[in-house]
């Protein structure tokens, strides 16, 4: 199985409408493991489009707590479980994260005990652990060296670019406001897959959400990274490959892959993969 990242879902922020793109989830295939980064919601279905078995899941990173990141987290083990999963899964993420994964326990009790008793499954709750991140060495996964990072996104402050380093390496930015130590944590990685807005289009998107207020504008504002400043650090880092993700906005029509170059391209000009939902990057 040749290593490659599989961008199950590109957009930012966690609101779906009619034709949108689904909020942001990963999937890594690296060293022979299958990875999953981040489960906003539509990460069950995108897994399945790829041609994973839910029942193979067994390890998940979440980069941080905000909805269009971990939504799916409980649904996507729940169907594992319904769909096979007999092995352990370990989910590493920011402090807090136990916190939702025991009340989404608690909302399907029901359900649970009686899958246990009446189709004689084993418990799911014995076969999730909850680890949580911290900067620095996070964990070595048959081969694979794990790293973690603080980035910038307030107000949160648990938020974690993360690398994956083996034969090959890859880095995930997470949610950050332009970071330039990014760019040393990144250096020399195979593949950099940075999120991007593009300023110019952000009004739009807050006016089309509808039920916030300026201080939806200025939280996008002051806590992402500009298309142009993520293709920045792609060439401080000396990256062999950038994948832009979390794109805000992704659906706009009046914004498409021509605005996303032009913002790129005076600052990088190595290869470039502008996300979209089930694309499939080699590495």
């Amino acid at each position: 199985m040749q290593d490659h990242v599989a961008l199950l879902g590109t957009k930012g922020g966690p609101a779906i409408r009619p034709g949108s793109t689904m909020p942001t989830s990963s999937l890594l295939v690296i060293g022979g493991q299958r990875i999953v980064v981040d489960c906003g919601l539509g990460v069950t279905r995108g897994l399945c489009d790829q041609g994973m078995a839910l029942a193979d899941l067994s390890i998940i990173f979440i980069t941080h707590l905000h909805s269009d990141h971990y939504l799916e987290l409980g649904p996507l083990l729940h169907t594992a479980w319904t769909a096979g999963l007999k092995t352990p899964v370990t989910v590493w993420g920011p402090a807090g994260l136990d916190r939702y994964w025991d009340g989404f326990l608690a909302s399907m009790a029901d359900d649970i005990d009686l899958r246990i008793v009446d189709e004689g499954r084993p418990d799911l709750r014995g076969l999730v652990s909850i680890r949580t991140i911290d900067a620095g060495a996070v964990t070595r996964l048959d081969g694979i060296s794990v790293t973690a990072m603080r980035v910038d996104h307030p107000p949160l402050t648990e938020c974690f670019a993360l690398s994956f380093a083996g034969a090959r390496r890859v880095v995930f930015s997470a949610d950050t406001a332009y970071y330039p130590p990014l760019a040393d944590f990144a250096a020399g990685a195979d593949l950099l897959i940075h999120e991007a807005m593009l300023p110019e289009a952000v009004r739009a998107l807050v006016a089309r959400v509808g039920n916030g207020d300026d201080r939806l504008l200025r939280h996008i504002e002051r806590s992402h990274t500009s298309a142009a400043d993520a293709a920045r650090i792609a060439a401080q880092a000396g990256v062999k490959a950038l994948a832009l993700h979390h794109l805000l906005p992704s659906d706009d029509p009046d914004f498409g892959p021509d605005d996303w170059l032009a913002a790129v391209r005076p600052h990088w000009d190595g290869p470039l993969h502008l996300g979209r939902d089930g694309l499939r990057i080699p590495f």
